[in-house]
This record gives structure tokens, sequence and C-alpha cells, in this order.
């Protein structure tokens, strides 16, 4: 279409091109990755007038917006952490803009006894500040957490008195993705910290961290650096745990978010810190997670030989992999995901055992076994659906021994407490979510099809209860990157569109952890055209199934599966006919240049390798926009303070949609949503329905469903 018919804003197109290892590479909305360029402004504020005037107009929205917060207002409860005696646990009532931190206590008389600890909206009636962590010491006496504002992510630590309810800490800033453990006493933590503004060169700060030893309520310039061989070259993130004895300290690093872990283990001795032995490296090229069992041993978790992972032990003194032995072997049609030691019930002759969680498929299972490894049957559980957190009684809380308490979820039930008793072999349900939500009547099953090279893949499908007589409007998502699993979970806005009358599926694609790590590695680097191909065959299977037609397919991701919707919708533009794309990268050729992005290369490949630069350019969405193309209705969803992923790319993939698509932009239009004062995850549940609104009415007009 010619500009000056163009509903758009005007967006300059520039003859810029990059050459890079022998490849010729347009670039023409550049400019748009400043912010602070005049024309962007100009250029964003003219899109913001255009799709609040678009979106404002969509029919159903205050139907949807009242069957959303009705959905949401069941809340959610997790599973209580143990502290001598005292449950933490956070818990999302009805009305509630975020979830609070509560803890319970044993009274004298015999009864217990609630009272929040941590109510986000108490420190910013706003609803801008959010709760990114938090961890009671090992007493139950102090409470570390971090809360971060504006969506921005940059957490700041406090610590507070559980029983006085105040700050016994300054706050320490630069904690963002920060781990904390304790040591015994509750008078020293070991933490990381980004290095300070100066150390790094300038832009680098969030690249690099450092682990400290520090004593609650000391000035940080005191704090004694954690060091060992190895330990900050090249890696970003970090992770630490202390033994429950407080005789071992175990830090874990990665690169960037590469799936590799290099692993090591100190002795502690009262102020002293040992010497940091390494346990892995990069160069073994596994992950792994490791800490000490209460029974002295260093359990690995780990897909060493095992790329469902397998659980080893050995003495701490002696923790390379040479004197591993297998505890329990990989399964080859199941994940290892975790493990928690369940201790006999009090008075009891019975052995400890080990619980495994497992997920098969995406759908979640729990093992038992002796110590030894041996198998000792399974935990019943609900359903088909997620084990969201497995938690037991801590050392000093033996009254509730033998019990594990596991939050649970699935495709229609809002977030809730199981626990199995060991003494009757029994799952029971302890507390529900606290809202009351009458859920629509649906049916859900998980699909097998296959894929373009004839891989088997699986999807996650809900429908009415009642079959439709014919095809109906129907939304897919999925992610696939990362080696990060979609598990079957309680999602509002799948309900919400199933109760309209539509059909929702969540498909587990390659890239994700759905079946291990060799199905994360099917879909990264080289691979990741198998992604976009699994989500291509997803909705063709649901075509040929008579399921849904093109003219009334949409689909929907963000981040990573917003790459995912962005080149799902250049290479098959005829199969999608409405796309929702937030916070996306589009622009994978630049990508490493922005936010945190580096950190990703190890995940789709870095443009400086001729090789890798051509991965990218195979399926980069910004660099497959062709002119004359009929798109679907695209709107992209972005978020001004998110620093994760740039919304810049949202921005440069906005202006060549609406220049090349020669769709009818009242019937296919291409939008794009800014929202300021929130980031890449945590928000309330106001913004959570004002976002839902926006994106389910307008794949909901574009597809023909009714919201009724």
């Amino acid at each position: 279409m010619s500009s000056a018919k163009s509903p758009y804003p005007s967006a300059e197109r520039l003859d810029l091109v990059d050459h890079l290892h022998g490849y010729d590479i347009p670039d023409p909305y550049r400019w748009l990755e400043d912010p602070a360029d005049p024309r962007t402004g100009a250029w964003s504020g003219a899109q913001d007038e255009l799709t609040a005037a678009r979106l404002a107009a969509l029919p159903g929205r205050d139907r949807l917006a009242a069957r959303l917060r009705g959905l949401l207002d069941a809340g959610s409860v997790s599973a209580p952490l143990w502290r001598a005696g005292r449950a933490f646990l956070v818990r999302r009532t009805p009305g509630q803009e975020h979830a609070v931190v509560l803890v319970r206590e044993p009274q004298p008389d015999g009864t217990t006894v609630e009272r929040v600890l941590l109510d986000p909206m108490l420190l910013d009636p706003d609803g801008l500040t959010t709760l990114d962590s938090w961890v009671p010491d090992l007493e139950g006496r102090r409470l570390a957490y971090q809360v971060s504002r504006g969506g921005d992510e940059n957490s700041v630590l406090h610590v507070m008195d559980v029983g006085a309810g105040e700050l016994v800490e300054k706050p320490i800033d630069r904690c963002r993705y920060s781990d904390v453990a304790w040591l015994p006493g509750g008078e020293e933590i070991v933490f990381v910290r980004k290095v300070a503004d100066g150390e790094v060169p300038a832009g680098e700060e969030n690249l690099h961290r450092r682990i400290w030893r520090h004593r609650i309520g000391a000035d940080t310039s005191t704090d004694v650096l954690i060091e060992g061989p190895g330990l900050y070259e090249d890696h970003n993130y970090y992770g630490v745990h202390v033994s429950r004895d407080g005789r071992w300290l175990v830090v874990s690093a990665n690169v960037g978010t590469a799936r590799r872990d290099s692993v090591w283990i100190a002795s502690l001795d009262g102020d002293r810190t040992g010497e940091l032995v390494p346990i892995l490296t990069q160069a073994d090229d596994v992950q792994a997670a490791a800490w000490v069992e209460r029974d002295g041993l260093l359990h690995v978790l780990t897909t060493d030989g095992a790329p469902r992972w397998r659980l080893c032990v050995t003495e701490p003194e002696r923790p390379q992999r040479e004197h591993w032995r297998e505890l329990v072997a990989e399964d080859p049609e199941s994940v290892l995901e975790g493990v928690r030691r369940l201790e006999p019930p009090p008075g009891s002759d019975e052995e400890p055992l080990l619980v495994l969680v497992r997920a098969r498929h995406a759908v979640a299972e729990l093992a038992l076994h002796a110590l030894d490894g041996t198998p000792r049957g399974t935990v019943p559980l609900p359903g088909t659906g997620s084990v969201a957190g497995v938690s037991v009684a801590d050392r000093d809380t033996p009254a509730e021994y033998g019990r594990l308490w596991l939050g649970w979820t699935d495709l229609v039930t809002p977030y809730q407490v199981q626990r199995f008793d060991r003494a009757t072999g029994e799952t029971v349900l302890v507390e529900a979510a606290p809202g009351e939500v009458d859920v629509p009547d649906v049916h859900t099953e998980q699909l097998e099809f296959v894929s373009a090279d004839g891989t088997t893949v699986r999807m996650f499908v809900i429908r009415p209860a009642t079959a439709p007589t014919g095809p109906v409007p129907t939304l897919v998502t999925g992610y696939g990157g990362f080696g990060i699993t979609r598990e079957p979970a309680y999602t509002p806005t799948a309900l919400t569109w199933v109760e309209a009358g539509g059909v929702y599926a969540l498909v587990s694609l390659r890239g994700g952890g759905e079946e291990g790590e060799a199905w994360h590695l099917a879909g990264n680097r080289a691979n990741k055209q198998n992604v976009f191909d699994d989500l291509h065959s997803a909705c063709e299977r649901l075509v040929a199934d008579g399921v849904t037609t093109p003219a009334q397919l949409a689909i929907m991701g963000g981040s990573n599966g917003g790459l995912l919707v962005g080149a799902a919708l250049t290479q098959r533009p005829d199969l999608y006919r409405a796309v929702v794309c937030s916070a996306p990268l589009l622009d994978m050729i630049r990508y490493e240049q922005f936010s945190l992005g580096r950190t990703w290369n190890d995940e789709y490949g870095t443009a400086d390798d001729a090789g890798e630069l051509g991965w990218l350019l195979s399926y980069s969405p910004y660099h497959h926009v062709h002119t004359g193309t009929t798109y679907p209705a695209v709107l992209f969803t972005v978020f001004d303070s998110d620093t994760r992923v740039d919304p810049l790319h949202a921005r440069k993939m906005c202006a060549a949609l609406q220049h090349a698509t020669a769709g009818d932009p009242d019937t296919r239009p291409v939008l794009i949503r800014r929202e300021t004062d929130v980031g890449h995850a945590g928000r309330s549940v106001s913004r959570t329905v004002a976002l839902s609104v926006d994106q389910l009415a307008f794949l909901a007009v574009h597809t023909g469903l009714e919201l009724r």
C-alpha cells in the first residue's frame, strides 16, 4: 500500500544495509531502536492513539473483563515452607492485586495463628511494586525478601524480623536475580549481588555478579567476597546453597542462559570459608543441581549421561564425577525435575524416603524411592496436571514428619495445596484456592501429532464440554525455548476463550524441556526451525481434524514465544488469521546488542559468526517481512520498563508490517499496544485483566468468536 493511503502513522524507511559475512541485511527502521529519538517518540505517540481507539471499539470488552476478573479471583495458595514449627506460604485472595507472604505459628494452647508478613500493596498502594523472591532463615525468625518497582526487576534486598514484623537490615541494592542462602543461626547470609557502577564497562553491570558473605545489620562494605577457581570468569548468574548443618557451601554458575552448570563446593567452619573445590565446569557440558542432604551426602541431580536427568551421590570431601554413585537412573519416558527427602511419621520405625518429582510428557508424577534408590511406589495425584512446589517438614518440625505438601494445578483447577500422608498412603486436598469460582464446563485432553520431520509432538487441548457442530475459532500458544516446560495449569485466558465457544491449545514444542534436554537441543540454535514447524503442524492438525479453519485460527506468544509467533506469521501468513505477539524478540541479527540479549546467544546463535548468522537470517521475523503480502491481523504488546526484551523489536516489526501488508487495515490491522510502569514479568491483577481483555478481544473479533 502507498504511504499516501496508509492509515498508519508515518515511519521513515532508511536505505540502510549492513554487510555481514557476505550477507546484505537491510534495516530500514534502525532509528526506531532509539526511544530518545524525537521520531520514535512521535511515532509511538501516534501509534498509542491509533491502538487505543481501535481496541476501545472492540465488542465484548466489558464481558471479558468481568469474566477474567472472576476467574482470576479464584486466587492462589502455595505449599507451606516449614521452619522450626512455623509455616511460611504465599496466598492471593479475591480482590487482592498481589499475593502476600504469610506465616502460620503454633500457639501454647495448641491452636495455630496465621498473619500477614509482607503485602506488596502496603509497600506501594499504586500496585507497581512486585515481590521477586523471599526465603526465611533456618530458624524461622528472619525473612529475606526482594522487591522491585515498575517492572524493571532491579530487586532490592530486605531482611525482616518475623516476630516483630520490622526490618533489621538496611536495603541492599543491585540484587537482580540474586540468590540468598542462610547460615544456621540467622546471623549471616551468602548472597549474590551485581557489581557496582564503575567496576565494569558501562552498560555491562547486568552481566557481572559476585558472591558475598554478609552479617545481618553490618555495613555491606564489610562483606567477605567468596572466591574460587574460575568463579568469576565469564559466568553471569549464580546460585548458592548452605547445608542445614552449616558445614558446606555449594555454588553453581552459568554463562548467560546456557544450559551448562559450573559447580563448586567449600567447607564452612565458623567465620572461615574453605577453598571452593570444582565439581563441574563449563567444559563438562552438563547441567546439575547439587546439595548436601541431612545424611551428610552430596546429592547431584544431573544430565551427565542422562538428558532426562538422573540422581547421584558422593561424599562432599570427594565431589568429583569419578566418585559419584548413581542412586536413581534416567527414566527414558519421564523427566526428573526435583528431589525431596521425606522422613517417617513420628514414632514410626519406617525408613526415610526420597520423593522424586517427575514429568511425563509435561504431566506431573511423584515417585517414592528408598535412600539406596530402590523404588517404593508412587504418590497419588489428583489428575493430569502440574506440581507447583513440593515441601516437607524441616529438621526442626518433627511433628509434621511423614507428610508431603504440594502445590497443585491443572487446566481447570486454580492453584491449591494437596498433602500426602505416608501413614495412609493418600493424597488429600488441604487448602483450595481461596476464592469461589465458577469454572466453565470444558473437556481437556492431550493429543499427539506428527511434525514436518516425522517427530511426534503433543499438545493440550481445551474444548467446550458440548462438542461444536463445526469448526470454531481456535487459539494456539506455546513457548519452545530455553528448555522451559509449559505444563498444564489453570489459565483464565484459556477458560474465557473456551467458555465463549472457542478451542484453546497449548503445544509442547521442541526447544522446551517437556521431553528432556534432547528435546530442548532439537529446537535451538541450528535447529530452531523445528520449533516453528511444530507450531505449523499443530495448527494444520487442528484444521485437518475439522476443529478450526485458517480463517478462525489465532496464535499468541510472549518473549521467546513472541519470536515463535513472529516467525510463524511471516512463514505461513496463509495459515493464521490473527496474532498477539507480546514482549517479543524479532530482529535476530541485532538482538545481542540490547538489554540481556548477549546472554541468550547460546540458545539462538550469534551474528558475529558467519554460520550462526545464517541460522538467524533463515527465520528472523523482521527480515522476512515482504511487501505485498496479506498478513494476519497483528497486535504487538510491549512494556516500556521491560529490561529483558527491548520494545524496539516490536516497534521495528510493527513499522515493517504496516508498510508491507496488503491486507485491509480495517479487517487485518497491525497495531502496537504500549504500556508503561510494567516490565517483562510480574504485574498486578488489574494490569493482567486490562492486558488480557485487549488481547482476547482483538483475537476474537478477527477470528469470529462471539464473546458471550
